[in-house]
């Protein structure tokens, strides 16, 4: 399986990112990024790339993949809507719209967030914009694709976030985490457990095209 990565320095791109090159089945992973993962590793290669409203000038570069694992995101918090749209809409959609057209056979996986709001009429501005993102990528024409709308994530294996106080909070609650891990998958999963999933349902597909936090534990 041949693999594109968008957001592989954020915490979950890098579980993402780490899971696919411990994977056998994995045969080679594009990152495609603003600034390099730091990584190293014989099947990743690294694009770097300024605009991410538009990809037409990596085309040549994005045919021949079989699997999406689209792991960018900002938080809401002090955005107006518009500006939230732009970076969260407006860019994966850039992006799954040139990889649909170049990869009808791809499978296109989507790190949206618990609580997402499928109906885009909900009173909170996140939920709404993450529901549309959502709802338009599953028309897109790919083989498949899935919403990944995980709770709360564990980083594990030394990733780490990249805002010092919520590292410094992983940090202090990694018991508690890792108990709630065990008791109470539905509002906490890890890295590792996202990473091993979106490889899993690339594969293997699954049975309904949004998985919660439970679905992606379970798997």
């Amino acid at each position: 399986m041949r693999v594109i990565l968008f957001g592989a320095t954020g915490m979950v791109g890098q579980g993402v990112l780490r899971e696919c090159l411990l994977d056998p089945g994995v045969e080679s992973v594009l990152a495609i990024g603003r600034s390099p993962s730091g990584q190293r590793h014989v099947k990743l290669r690294e694009i770097l790339h300024g605009n991410f409203f538009d990809f037409s000038s990596l085309e040549p570069q994005l045919t021949g993949y079989d699997a999406c694992f689209f792991c960018l995101g900002v938080s809401s918090i002090g955005m107006s809507e518009e500006r939230y749209r732009r970076l969260t809409y407006d860019i994966t959609l850039a992006a799954a719209t040139t990889l649909a057209n170049l990869n009808p056979g791809m499978v296109f996986t989507y790190v949206s967030g618990r609580g997402t709001d499928s109906t885009e009429h909900g009173k909170l501005m996140w939920a709404r914009v993450k529901g549309k993102t959502e709802n338009d990528l599953l028309r897109l024409p790919f083989k498949a694709a899935y919403m990944f709308r995980p709770a709360g994530i564990q980083p594990l294996h030394g990733i780490r976030s990249k805002t010092p106080w919520v590292q410094a909070l992983y940090v202090s609650a990694a018991p508690i985490l890792s108990l709630l891990n065990r008791l109470a998958p539905q509002y906490m999963t890890t890295t590792q457990q996202v990473g091993r999933a979106m490889i899993k349902v690339a594969r293997d597909g699954y049975p309904k095209p949004v998985l919660e936090s439970e679905d992606i534990s379970r798997l």
